[in-house]
């Protein structure tokens, strides 16, 4: 009997939702198979993270031992999945640019230039690795870094993700770099320009905007902004610099903010914690936010009493 209720439930359900779905609302588009694919990007990001890493992770799917071999099977898989997926994205250009050419031929020229730039991402990535031993000295061996850090994760899903958006391939870049995100905690739009040798430590909650300009040696810890000052124009703002720009050879410690398009971190500064910057600063300046005075209450019942302890203060209480 509760069986029959249920499949009668079910098919009252699928009738309302059949019913909803003919809103004409962008929530109510049906088709599946007219877009980009996310389970599938997701997919072949990691495969090309093993293309940028050929000697750390597993290919499950190819059981060779010749290198050759191996990496020839995984291109193929990986170069068709990438064109499929660049043939569906194209259709979601925007103006002129949407009814230009061949989408196959142009999907196909595409993808033949991406892996054409992959050597270039790879140089890159090897100046982040680098950045990161050299930086952290928890590190304790570059395979460490390799397989376990997430700021060289999202810094490389990044720069993969960055040469598709300077191919003005539309959606892909943005479906990798949220992979990441997703996976590391750390936002970084694949529109933002980074220079060689960026490092981030920890990284956790580190959000970089689409028009960031980032130059080289640049280090950034967690909780760090570099983001919009206001985005309340909302669509009108599209294509104009929001973001600020970061020189060569900055530090900016946690929990820092610094906001807009038109502010310039020169060379060499140094942002310490929670700063909140919403205006240039000139190359080989240290910023800090002066100390808050901090406020202890323990009640009446507790007294407090000092000693010296080798030319330093320790303080405790007695109940």
């Amino acid at each position: 009997m509760d069986d029959l209720r249920i499949k009668e439930d079910v098919r009252k359900v699928v009738s309302l939702l059949l019913q909803d779905y003919e809103g004409g609302r962008d929530i109510d588009r049906l088709n599946v198979f007219d877009k980009p694919d996310k389970q599938k990007i997701i997919d072949i990001t990691e495969k090309l993270i093993k293309l940028v890493f050929p000697g750390y992770y597993r290919e499950k799917a190819f059981k060779m031992y010749n290198a050759s071999s191996s990496l020839t099977m995984l291109i193929e898989d990986v170069f068709y999945r990438l064109n499929q997926q660049i043939f569906l994205a194209l259709r979601f250009r925007e103006g002129a640019e949407a009814a230009e050419g061949d989408p196959e031929a142009e999907a196909l020229a595409i993808c033949r230039e991406f892996f054409h730039r992959l050597p270039k991402v790879r140089a890159l990535v090897e100046t982040d690795l680098q950045a990161d031993f050299q930086g952290d000295p928890a590190a304790t061996s570059t395979e460490e870094i390799i397989l376990a850090y997430p700021g060289l994760m999202a810094s490389t899903v990044n720069r993969i993700a960055h040469e598709l958006y300077l191919l003005r391939v539309p959606m892909i870049p943005r479906l990798m770099t949220e992979y990441a995100h997703s996976r590391t905690g750390i936002d970084i739009h694949p529109g933002a320009t980074i220079g060689k040798s960026f490092f981030i430590d920890h990284g956790t909650g580190i959000v970089i905007g689409e028009t960031a300009e980032i130059g080289e040696n640049v280090k950034l810890y967690q909780g760090v902004t570099i983001g919009a000052l206001s985005t309340r124009a909302g669509q009108e703002l599209r294509g104009k610099k929001r973001h600020p720009t970061i020189e060569d050879n900055v530090t900016i410690y946690s929990g820092a903010s610094v906001l807009g398009g038109n502010t310039v971190i020169g060379e060499g500064t140094v942002i310490g914690g929670n700063a909140f910057i919403t205006r240039s600063i000139p190359k080989g300046t240290r910023v800090s936010v002066k100390n808050q005075e901090l406020d202890y209450d323990f009640g009446t019942e507790r007294e407090w009493k000092s000693k010296d302890l080798e030319q330093s203060e320790e303080w405790f209480y007695i109940i």
